[in-house]
């Protein structure tokens, strides 16, 4: 039987989370995505919004995990030395952590530059010998006074 654990009787607490992650790229990728020279439009602001709208879905693409009422949310990605890098932080005063909004939020951010970048990306075969997405991982979970910066 699926079940969602009960929070009910846990006190609300501010809660904040960081995620960070890395998506590598060919040369020919890299390069783009620096120019800002992509066929789908620019892979920083739109893996920026969608990791931003993934964080606000999170209950409803992760089964187990809560609704939580969000107070911040940022996504940040940036050109890297091997393709694009992200960092997500998430905040909210609720029952339960936020580490699933970052990571989710982080991910969906690389896989949306992926697919932006895919074309480049591809081999002979249809293949993608040289993208990587990850590691992706919390680096910071913090509540209480701690969760309030």
């Amino acid at each position: 039987m699926a079940r969602q654990v009960d929070v009910g009787s846990k006190p609300e607490q501010a809660r904040r989370a960081v995620a960070l992650g890395e998506l590598a790229l060919s040369s020919r990728g890299r390069a783009a995505v620096r120019r800002r020279a992509v066929e789908k439009g620019d892979p920083i602001a739109a893996g920026e919004l969608a990791g931003l709208v993934a964080m606000k879905r999170t209950s409803e693409l992760i089964p187990h995990c809560h609704l939580v009422r969000l107070t911040s949310g940022r996504v940040r990605l940036s050109p890297s030395a091997r393709g694009v890098r992200v960092r997500a932080e998430v905040s909210a005063v609720d029952r339960t952590g936020v580490e699933m909004e970052a990571l989710l939020g982080a991910t969906v951010a690389l896989l949306t530059v992926w697919d932006m970048v895919k074309y480049l990306e591809k081999d002979s075969r249809g293949l993608y010998p040289r993208t990587r997405l990850g590691p992706v991982r919390v680096v910071v979970k913090e509540k209480g006074e701690a969760g309030r910066r």
